[in-house]
């Protein structure tokens, strides 16, 4: 029920709209209770709303984000994310193998296309976090790259 003050010409009205079905609206006004109809249908929207959570970008190659490291931290490290959703086809690496940069990680199937993922970094393959036939989704964290 939503509650609403009105003026009109200096006098003062409380409006309450009990319920609204169809194009006929029950309400309340100082207390007396009125259908009113409404000159049009009143359509409630039946679509969620949608919130989508920001993505990081997909890889460290973006170039509009700077990169450094931490003092502390090994160069070279580095996290392959998905850079769009799909189904992981085939993984071409294995923990432990040493990767250079622009070398192919594994193919991801998206919209009917092969893309490859490759190495945006050169190291060693610490940890594939999906295996063939896994679904994923945008920004989803795929391999970890070591020093």
């Amino acid at each position: 029920m939503k509650k609403f003050k009105m003026n009109i010409n200096g006098n003062e009205y409380e409006v309450n709209i009990i319920n609204v079905d169809d194009n006929i609206a029950e309400v309340e006004v100082n207390g007396e209770k009125f259908n009113v109809e409404l000159e049009k249908k009143v359509q409630v929207s039946k679509t969620p709303k949608l919130v989508r959570s920001v993505v990081s970008p997909s890889t460290d190659i973006d170039k509009s984000t700077s990169k450094t490291s931490k003092p502390n931290e090994a160069k070279g490290v580095g996290f392959i994310k998905s850079p769009l959703p799909g189904i992981i086809l085939s993984i071409e690496v294995n923990v432990g193998d040493e990767v250079k940069v622009g070398q192919r990680l594994m193919v991801l199937e998206a919209m009917k296309m092969e893309n490859n993922i490759n190495a945006d970094k050169s190291g060693k393959i610490v940890s594939i976090k999906v295996k063939t036939g896994d679904s994923v989704m945008e920004g989803d964290l795929l391999i970890e790259i070591g020093a």
